[in-house]
């Protein structure tokens, strides 16, 4: 549309990358009519540029169900065969690869034990193994992975995609996750942090409607991803939520060495690994977490007393992050909050009792929905985020339309 004056703003605004987004934020699909209602744009110009996308493959049709008289329009989804995106969820003592379609659903996993400190070579050779076996299972060839998401338990340097003195991942520093993934596949490579990508998983699918969670990872290590008015609260140098690394001052007049070389972090009082070093000590015939969560569930005295008295401590820790973010739900995760509704209870109950009434009267402390695939839903998505960015559709857009004109 014109007015007398150049072409519409708004039409120059809205090119094929951000209709694109409609879609994607509306599985059920649209249709022409409804496309022009919701964008605001000419019938002729929503006409173009879903044939744009159609011609991209990155629409298809379905049937539309609604029954209205004459013939029924087309209705128009992501097309989730257009490729597929490979994910690794990577923790301390154990790995998670998925397959996912574009729309983000996993199609396929596989999980297994896994040692981060083995080193970035022999982790990551064996993820790209496993991605290997996944696409081969599920009759999809490697050209046909449009990115890879590879999330990791330690600070991350988005951007560029390396991992920044972690405290617990010996020799991954400032190794390049990206090139090593991409010699094999050769596509976009997102790293992020295994608590970030968690706590995005939980607030896309759990908590839709909340811009303001904190989810908190209680395994092996403790760690904290922060949704913040929606987005991921990274931090100035990928740092951010790190509490299991808060030091607990006057505890004890010797407290425990944390693993990160100082002394009185809240992981070296309540994660599980001291969990397992405590029970250890103590005489517990115990070889993993694995075990330390089999005898709290089984009541055994000595790692049932272990086990209150760390949730206390992670309190201590959690009210200190209301009372600074006044975050609307808290989501409690990971191997040790999967054991029974001890430590969420514990938590709770520091909680409301240390942070300030304003930041507690809406709160909710609660048990993930997602459990172990919260990182795989998290980081399906943000890969497909970047995969779909509407500076990249708009460049695909213009290929097929380059390649189709010569």
């Amino acid at each position: 549309m014109t007015n007398g004056r150049g072409p519409d703003p708004t039409e120059t605004l809205m090119r094929p990358g951000d209709l694109f987004r409609l879609f994607r934020a509306r599985p059920e699909g649209l249709t022409r009519t409804e496309l022009a209602q919701v964008s605001g744009l000419a019938r002729t110009t929503v006409n173009q540029r879903i044939d744009l996308l159609v011609d991209a493959g990155l629409l298809t049709t379905i049937p539309d169900g609604s029954r209205t008289a004459g013939r029924p329009a087309d209705r128009f989804v992501v097309n989730e065969g257009y490729g597929v995106v490979l994910v690794a969820d990577m923790g301390a003592s154990g790995l998670r690869v998925a397959l996912c379609d574009m729309t983000a659903r996993i199609r396929a996993e596989r999980a297994e034990p896994s040692d981060i400190t083995d080193g970035p070579v022999a982790v990551l050779d064996r993820v790209v193994t496993l991605f290997g076996e996944l696409l081969a299972a599920a009759g999809h060839a490697p050209s046909e992975v449009r990115a890879v998401g590879v999330d990791v338990p330690g600070p991350v340097a988005h951007h560029a995609g390396r991992v920044v003195t972690p405290p617990i991942m010996t020799g991954w520093h400032d190794f390049d996750i990206p090139g090593h993934v991409s010699r094999t596949f050769p596509c976009p490579v997102v790293v992020e942090n295994d608590v970030n990508a968690m706590a995005f998983g939980e607030q896309r699918l759990a908590h839709p409607d909340v811009a303001n969670l904190v989810y908190v990872k209680v395994g092996t290590g403790i760690g904290t991803g922060l949704i913040i008015d929606g987005h991921i609260h990274r931090g100035a140098d990928g740092a951010a939520g790190d509490v299991g690394h808060i030091q607990i001052d006057g505890r004890d007049d010797e407290p425990p060495l944390c693993r990160c070389g100082r002394a009185g972090c809240v992981e070296a009082y309540a994660s599980g690994w001291a969990l397992l070093r405590d029970l250890r000590e103590a005489g517990v015939d115990v070889e993993s977490v694995a075990d330390v969560v089999r005898l709290t569930r089984a009541g055994h005295p000595e790692a049932n007393r272990r086990y209150r008295a760390g949730a206390a401590v992670i309190g201590t820790a959690v009210s200190d992050v209301v009372s600074l973010l006044n975050p609307r739900v808290v989501v409690i995760g990971g191997q040790l909050a999967a054991i029974d509704d001890v430590l969420i209870a514990s938590i709770r109950e520091v909680v409301y009792r240390r942070s300030l009434p304003l930041a507690t009267r809406r709160l909710q402390v609660v048990p993930s929905r997602l459990g172990h695939t919260a990182g795989v839903h998290g980081l399906a998505r943000l890969v497909l985020d970047q995969v779909y960015d509407p500076r990249r559709v708009d460049a695909l857009v213009a290929a097929t339309a380059h390649a189709a004109d010569v």
